[in-house]
This record gives C-alpha cells, structure tokens and sequence, in this order.
C-alpha cells in the first residue's frame, strides 16, 4: 500500500511542468516553493516540539486541529532543538512579521517564524498540506517561503438583516484561519435589528433586536456581551482581530424604535432611518454606545458606517430643531450636517483610543486622513478610491463588484443579487484587484488591503449563507495574499478542490463550481426591497 501512495504522489509531482503549481492544498499560493524528494510520513507517534513560551498557543492550536480532523493525539514540549518525527516551531528573527518558513524533508517538519502571527500561517500551509489516503498521512518534502501582499485580509458578515449565531460565526472564523485571513468585520446594527447587547440601554435588544429583513415579526436575537466576548477570544487565537460596526447616522431604524427620543429619520419606508443629528442627547447616548463596544473588542479600529444618509434624512429638511442647528453652526445645508455628525462621532472613537473606519462616503466629512480608514465600496465609483487615497487616508477595498457575496455566483442562479447583467463569478473574484490596478499602484502604502462582504438580505439560513461565502471567499483570500506574478487561475482551480475537501470535512454547505449541479441553490428570502437592485 505505501509503495503505490508514494508511485502516485510522485506521479503527481512529474505530471506538473511548473513546479510552483504542484504543491497541492496550499491557499494561498505562497511567494516561493521548491519541491524535495519523497514524503514525510504523519503517524500518532509524532512529537509537536515548540520553542519559545509565546508559540504555546499556535503548538495547543495544532494539537486540537490534528486531533479534530485526523484523530491524532500528539505530544507536546518545549525544547530548543528538533527531532526526528516532530513537527517544530522554530523562532527566527529575520522573517518579516507575518511571513514563515515551512520546510518538509523526510524526518521532520520545520515551522519558522518571528512572530506567532507567522507561526499560526505556517500551521495552516502545513495542515493544507496533507494528503489522505487509506488512513494514511503524508506530506510531500518540500520548502515554503511566504508573506503576505495586504496586511488587511478581511471578510464582513452583516448579522443584522438575518441573525446568524455564534456557532456560524466560529465555524467562518475557522475557514479564515485556514485561508490566512486576519480582520473580521461584524455589522452588528442596521435598520432590521440591532444585534449587540448594551448594558446601559437594554431596549436596544429587548425592542431593537425583534424582527429581520423578511419577517418583521421574528422573535428577537442577538448577541450578549458573554457571547461578544467568547467570539473576540476564539478570533483572537486564530491571529483575527474583529471590527465592529454600528452603522450610523443612517441605518439607524433598530435603534430608532427602542429609543425614539433620539431618532430623527425619514418618513414612510424610512421612518426612524436617521440618528437625530441636532440633539446632544444622541451624541451622549452615541458616546456611552461607543465607550461599551470599544470596552468588549480590543482591536483598535470601530466602524461607524456613514453610507447612504440621504435614503432617510428627508425630515432633516423640514425640522425646526434640525434647521436652526445647521444655521447655529454655519454648517451650510444637509450634507454639512452629515458630516459634522461624523465628525464628532470620530472624535468620541478616537478619545476611546480607537481609529475610525468608514464606507466611502465619509471621505468628504472632513475627517483627518490619519484619523480613519474608508472602505471603498461602489465600484462604479472609482472616483472615490482615487479620492481618498490622494487626500492621504489608507483604504481596504470592499467594492460591489466582485466583493459582495450577496452577487449571484452563476448565471443559473435565481436569488440574489446583480448588476444589470454583471454579477460576481469566481473569475471575476479572482482577477480582482487588477481592474484597478492602474489607481492603486501610486498609492502601495495606503492600500491596507481588501474584504469580501456578506449582506445577508437573502440569507436566513445558514446554508444559504455558507452557498453565496464559498468558494468566493477562497479567491479573495488567495487576492489579498499572493502577488500577482504567483497568481494563477488554473492552478487555483486545483488547489481549490483540497479546500472543498476541508469544507466538507467541517460540513459547510459550498457552490460547486466543479459540478454546478451537485449543488442546487438553496432557498434564499425573496421579498422585493423599495431599493432598486445592486
């Protein structure tokens, strides 16, 4: 049995005219590989060697990821030196902070990195790594060299629409730990509820949190500050940091009904859209919002949204209190007022100790440039990618095409969303972000990076809102990682298949782009929106 395992793994090899492209698994596709010769075999007899005390983390991590997925019970110690049959977890200081050295020969396996950060992505090229065959484990010999492009690889979840629980966002966090992606972006409030627990303000999930997108009825849910707080820890030993948002002045209906007081919205469909913008009771309230978010997740960015004001703010133009407000403070029209509102929400999350971030309308608030990071998010809109990055702010794209995974992925599909006929392939994830390559390349500093977003409208349930994530966030994370000299398409393609292996593994529904029929559209919620599509 060995010897036909090794006949067909070095077949594989020979099969590849480029050697880059025949190290199977690894996503995403790292800066250099070299292959070895033959294969180091995995058995329970293997020892996880760490060598340092700050990679106990990453060496109890792999400990249960071998345990989960191959039932393998390994030892673990500390110890300055490798041995033959370990996998050790080497410091080295020269590596850059989230880059790692992964070395396969036929004795033993070498991680190396300077910081746990690396350490973590050099466990996840090795567990993609493996290759399964009868109840036997190999690895193939080979070296790995590898960094990352963007230091914001990131994926945002709206849980507002439709509630999706703790256990859903684990298992997402999961996926983005295996694909190396480091920010996880949680759109917590929004028109249809408001999903965080604020000690100080309880109606905002007694009343905030009842309801969703498709039925306004549903019986409320949300996610305690107990919840918050096992989240933050689980993301944080998989080297992610989440950024939550509550989206303000706009979207603001979930709040507006648990606290009208302080709700100055729209009329009609938009009625309670708007935080009341001349009140200093908002900005109080807004402030004591801030101060308990800020105190549950460590990261040091909050996003206050910003997008999409002049949906709701029609009673902004006829309110006397809101009229003298923008004359008192010589604010000139509507949009000044917008912006100082923004603008003092800031400074409440910077005093907080925290760097603000934005969808892209907040560039022309006034804001410091070093004081925010914009998201750029309408791709018909290249003009506002130009502008903030020439006005100095750092950007993370995040735009409509190809980023939203509420987009169709095939053209069979009948849910979701498009625009006019375009819709978001996993070709056209994956060639992003060349389209805009000509803008971004004047600007390499300021380019934080990129995220898929995940408006969940269409996506009650969770299998549905695993169907429109996967594959597409696996191009996204492979984008944000690889240079595009190491980028390939094909080779992509074959790697993919191993992932769809793992997802299967952890029993998370995907599109198959493989076998479109193997995989039918799950049912999505088709209620028709007052907004046009896309």
């Amino acid at each position: 049995m060995k010897h036909r395992i090794l006949f067909l793994l070095l077949s594989y090899l020979l099969l590849s005219n480029q050697l880059i492209h025949s190290i199977p698994g690894i996503i995403p596709q790292p800066k250099e590989v070299t292959s070895g010769k033959g294969v180091f075999e995995l058995t329970k007899f293997i020892t996880i060697i760490y060598q340092d005390e700050r990679q106990a983390e990453n060496a109890e991590y792999l400990y249960d990821e071998l345990k989960k997925e191959y039932g393998f019970s390994l030892l673990i110690n500390q110890k300055n030196r490798p041995q033959n049959g370990s996998i050790f977890l080497k410091e080295n200081p020269t590596i850059p902070e989230e880059g790692y050295k992964l070395t396969v020969d036929k004795k033993q396996i070498i991680c190396e990195a300077s910081t746990p950060t690396g350490m973590f992505y050099a466990i996840q090229s090795f567990l993609q790594s493996i290759i399964s065959e009868d109840k036997s484990y190999f690895i193939l010999c080979m070296n790995v060299e590898d960094a990352p492009r963007y230091p914001w690889r990131g994926m945002m979840l709206d849980v507002a629409r439709h509630f999706h629980n703790k256990e859903t966002v684990m298992n997402l966090l999961d996926a983005m730990a295996r694909l190396k992606m480091n920010r996880f972006h949680w759109h917590l409030t929004d028109e249809d509820g408001w999903r965080i627990e604020i000690k100080k303000y309880p109606k905002l999930t007694q009343e905030g949190a009842v309801g969703n997108w498709s039925d306004r009825m549903a019986y409320p849910k949300y996610f305690s500050q107990q919840d918050v707080k096992e989240i933050v820890e689980y993301a944080r030993l998989r080297h992610i940091t989440v950024i939550p948002e509550i989206d303000m002045p706009g979207h603001a209906s979930a709040a507006s009904r648990a606290y009208p007081e302080i709700s100055a919205g729209g009329e009609g469909r938009w009625a309670g859209f708007t935080f009341h913008p001349a009140k200093e009771s908002t900005y109080r309230f807004l402030e004591d919002v801030l101060t308990e978010v800020a105190e549950l997740f460590p990261g040091p960015y909050i996003h206050i949204g910003g997008d999409e004001v002049h949906f709701g703010n029609q009673v902004w133009f006829t309110d006397p209190q809101i009229q003298k407000f923008i004359k008192d403070k010589q604010l000139g029209d509507e949009s000044g007022l917008e912006h100082y509102f923004l603008r003092r929400v800031s400074d409440i999350v910077k005093n907080l100790g925290k760097t603000t971030v934005g969808w892209d309308e907040m560039i022309a608030s006034g804001i410091p440039s070093h004081q925010a990071v914009i998201m750029w998010w309408r791709h018909d809109k290249r003009e506002q990618l130009e502008k903030a990055l020439s006005q100095g702010f750092n950007v993370v794209m995040t735009p409509r095409i190809p980023c939203y995974l509420d987009f169709v992925q095939d053209n069979t599909q009948k849910i979701g969303r498009r625009w006019g006929t375009d819709f978001n392939s996993l070709f056209t994830v994956y060639k992003f972000p060349k389209p805009v390559e000509s803008i971004i390349s004047a600007y390499p500093d300021q380019i934080m990076g990129m995220q898929a977003s995940v408006w969940t409208e269409r996506m009650a349930g969770t299998k549905r809102l695993y169907y429109m994530i996967f594959p597409r966030l696996v191009a996204i994370s492979e984008n944000a990682w690889s240079a595009d000299k190491v980028k390939n398409y094909d080779s992509f393609m074959k790697r993919l298949k191993n992932f769809l292996l793992y997802l299967d593994r952890k029993g998370i529904n995907y599109f198959n782009p493989f076998d479109v029929n193997s995989t039918p559209e799950p049912w999505g919620p088709t209620k028709k929106d007052v907004i046009a599509e896309g």
